[in-house]
């Protein structure tokens, strides 16, 4: 990779420069053996052209076509949607005899993390007790069983609010002027100290809007996703309520949940509205035998496990112009360490892998899994279509803005979270990863709805990208965000864990923040940090019933 302080060309191909400070029109541009003058003005994380290119010409940029020129352009002018259209190169299946160049893991060979180990193998990051209703009809007694246990088990973090609406009704009983009351931003979230069960990270709830009234595939969609929560490795125990007429029955969740593990043996507790003698008997029997169950839950403690134990999916949301040059290249740096490990790693968002598709089959180490790929990619694509979108119309207004104007540009940038280590396995949704290494996870490019498959499918750690900042969370998947820029990370402390800008500054390498990264992590495995998204409770939980949804 080639750089300059104010402009940096990121493949050796490329016949596009990406403006890492805001460039005027007029600024001279030195390149290679000539100058130039900008035409335009070209904002920062935006990209201008370094040749004249014809009507219908290629962009390439990361070395591949990320789009076609609308007419000529001209040297030094800014590209844009007005000059630009979406255009990635056809993929296909070819022998290619990948060699993968393994990082240095010496600093970490012997590092070890502490989680819970659970009967079948698996270590979780975390200890969670999980309460999953059926169908959507039990949400409200979710919500009701929810604000009890949160407050008077030391989980909430939501009383700064209540004190700060009392606040603002006391001034307005006493006639006080209430518009320019304001809270304090710095009141710290309740420690871990206040939690009764020391070694039960959290209460989560799965509410959802499924479960009936849809097609039955949907319910056993449905199905395989909660079971699959059920057994992952951060779960200790897990209370269902059902209201007892539905699709998916209780019965059959639960036989879904075993049937994923012949040996499982977590305690399951299931209440079934239409069989008890009130909706108060139901929740008051749901919390007094949920609360038997934690006191059991609380005898475990967290124990060394070596860092092959780990799967970690990568993700990015609310992408800009710097994901796919100081993020998403750290956050893939720290991809091959973890694979050289021995860990398994997750990229999912199939609609963001438009345009890198080659790149993914050409890893792919065997023809069947590079099949899988294609199969489920095309399907997905023409499901798309099918309602008059695809794609190409992914990037949102966001992306657009910050310099992401077509698909394959998003993309390109956003595979590189996955490193460059070989594909190890393709996953459809809700299927679990079982082999070390980088796996493919089908999942929509939404956030909410990625980070749910992808914890389906076993993470125990999501690393998560952003370069105009997003809250999203998971409810049994520590979260961890990453942002492209330091203006991100100093304006959205609140929700950022950890700053990339250095890479933009020069200051630190894609290989220097890799590892910080991987040492973050291993902390946050251990319980030593809480990520930001956790520490708020941040718990987005969509699943997907496998209609359209970019």
């Amino acid at each position: 990779m080639e750089s300059q302080k104010k402009y940096i060309q990121l493949d050796e191909k490329d016949n596009v420069l990406v403006a890492l400070q805001d460039l005027q029109k007029g600024q001279p541009i030195h390149w290679k053996n000539e100058s130039f003058a900008l035409i335009d003005d070209i904002p920062a994380k935006h990209k201008f052209f370094i040749n004249d290119i014809d009507e219908d010409g290629d962009i390439i940029m990361y070395g591949v076509l990320v789009g076609k020129t609308q007419h000529k352009v001209l040297k030094g002018s800014w590209m844009n949607t007005e000059n630009v259209h979406h255009a990635a190169e056809p993929y296909y299946y070819r022998n290619v005899n990948y060699h993968w160049n393994k990082p240095d893991v010496s600093k970490f060979t012997d590092k070890t993390f502490n989680g819970f180990h659970r009967s079948n193998g698996d270590v979780g990051t975390a200890n969670y007790w999980l309460f999953i209703p059926t169908v959507f009809c039990e949400n409200r007694n979710l919500d009701i069983i929810k604000e009890s246990l949160y407050t008077n088990l030391g989980y909430s973090v939501t009383d700064k609010y209540k004190e700060y609406t009392a606040d603002i009704l006391e001034s307005y009983k006493n006639g006080e002027d209430i518009h320019s009351l304001s809270i304090s931003i710095n009141q710290p979230t309740p420690q871990k100290e206040k939690r009764v069960f020391k070694n039960i990270d959290g209460i989560k709830f799965l509410n959802h809007q499924g479960g009936c009234g849809g097609t039955r595939q949907d319910s056993e969609v449905l199905s395989n996703l909660l079971a699959a929560y059920a057994n992952h490795p951060n779960v200790g125990g897990i209370t269902i309520l059902s209201l007892g007429c539905q699709h998916l029955q209780s019965h059959d969740l639960v036989e879904n949940i075993k049937s994923k593990n012949q040996n499982f043996d977590k305690p399951i507790l299931v209440f079934e509205q239409q069989k008890t003698q009130s909706e108060e008997f139901l929740i008051a029997e749901a919390i007094r035998q949920t609360f038997i169950g934690l006191i059991e839950l609380n005898q475990t403690s967290r124990k060394p496990a070596p860092i092959s134990k780990l799967c970690v999916g990568v993700k990015c949301g609310g992408s800009d112009g710097f994901s796919g040059i100081s993020a998403n290249p750290a956050v893939g740096y720290t991809a091959d360490l973890l694979v050289a490990l021995g860990a398994k790693v997750l990229l999912a968002e199939f609609p963001e892998l438009c345009g890198a598709e080659q790149n993914m089959i050409d890893r792919c180490e065997n023809e069947t899994i590079a099949k899988k790929f294609i199969h489920l990619m095309q399907t997905y694509d023409a499901q798309a279509h099918a309602v008059g979108s695809g794609f190409f119309m992914n990037p949102s207004p966001g992306n657009i803005k910050d310099g992401l104007i077509t698909d394959a540009i998003k993309s390109t940038g956003a595979a590189k979270k996955a490193g460059t280590s070989p594909v190890v396995d393709v996953l459809d949704y809700t299927e679990p990863a079982t082999k070390p290494g980088l796996s493919l996870v089908c999942t929509p490019g939404n956030d909410v709805e990625a980070t749910t498959g992808k914890a389906a499918s076993g993470a125990t750690l999501i690393l998560f990208t952003t370069g105009l900042g997003t809250p999203t969370g998971n409810p049994v998947c520590p979260v961890i965000k990453v942002a492209t820029n330091t203006q991100l990370a100093t304006r959205m402390s609140d929700i950022i864990d950890i700053d990339t800008g250095t890479i933009i500054r020069g200051e630190k390498t894609i290989e220097e923040v890799g590892e910080e990264i991987l040492e973050f992590c291993i902390k946050v495995a251990s319980g030593e940090i809480t990520p930001k998204a956790v520490q708020l409770n941040q718990d987005d939980f969509i699943p997907w019933k496998r209609g359209v949804s970019l």
